[in-house]
């Protein structure tokens, strides 16, 4: 069996979930203590996973694309940009995740609309 780094169980994690398939996301790679932080929904797994599930029925066409990936010991920490359609703007969202024994034991997410101006030259990404 091939080990995977945490970037890269976060990744396929989040990957999963996108496409709606956050079951088997949880099944492989979140450990029996998991809780999370997103103040929308209750603390725990089932919760979550059931909200991403739904999410993914309301939101088939749904585009996932990570724009970076960072690691500091057993946390992980995903920037990505989603959109519900091809045309939408979408959000600029930020995952992190805490592993315990190769399994993700905590997560906490963030979001912000992408405006259609933005005073920053910059952006968002």
């Amino acid at each position: 069996m091939e080990l995977k780094t945490y970037k890269e169980i976060a990744l396929d994690f989040l990957q999963l979930a996108a496409k709606g398939d956050s079951r088997e996301a949880f099944n492989k790679y979140v450990a029996s203590n998991f809780k999370h932080h997103n103040v929308y929904f209750k603390g725990d797994a089932e919760t979550i996973m059931t909200a991403m599930e739904e999410n993914a029925k309301q939101v088939p066409d749904k585009i996932f694309e990570v724009k970076r990936t960072l690691q500091d010991g057993d946390l992980v920490a995903v920037h990505s940009h989603v959109r519900p359609t091809p045309e939408s703007l979408g959000y600029a969202v930020m995952h992190i995740f805490r592993f315990e024994n190769g399994k993700i034991a905590e997560m906490w997410d963030f979001g912000q609309e992408v405006p259609a101006d933005m005073i920053n030259e910059n952006g968002m990404f």
